[in-house]
């Protein structure tokens, strides 16, 4: 009874430590998820003045669903991030080329990230299950 007692508490801290990592790997997710449409933006963006001249009037998306009017001083060369808070100065087609780049990146992750947590969820629903038959068998003993 005692060894039965212990493997349940060892049980329900193997179940705790299982949802606090599906909560964790959900919020990588999530921040994949938005990286992925901040890129999805920029580069359709991108696509959409590749072609402009200059002083061409557009629509620049500002997030939210909202953009503001703006001239084109310059269609061909892009002030990109590269991280760390530095930009350089690419062309278009570069910088498409290179937010092609993050999204197969991020795609990677996000499929890795996607498969631990289907297999933590997994442990998980087997840890539960176990902890229900546990459950089960000692309340048929006690009666």
């Amino acid at each position: 009874m005692a060894g039965e007692e212990e493997t349940i508490r060892q049980l329900i801290l193997e179940l705790r430590l299982l949802e606090s990592s599906a909560t964790v790997l959900q919020s990588r997710l999530t921040v994949i998820e938005s990286a992925l449409g901040e890129i999805l933006v920029a580069s359709s963006t991108l696509e959409g003045i590749k072609s402009r001249s200059k002083g061409s009037e557009t629509l620049i998306p500002i997030g939210a669903g909202s953009f503001v009017r703006a001239e084109l001083a310059d269609a061909q060369r892009i002030i990109m991030g590269v991280g760390a808070g530095v930009c350089i100065e690419k062309t278009v087609e570069d910088s498409i080329a290179e937010l092609r780049n993050r999204m197969g990146e991020l795609e990677k992750a996000r499929g890795s990230l996607q498969q631990q947590l289907r297999q933590t969820v997994l442990r998980l629903e087997d840890g539960r299950a176990k902890l229900g038959e546990l459950a089960r068998k000692r309340s048929g003993e006690t009666r």
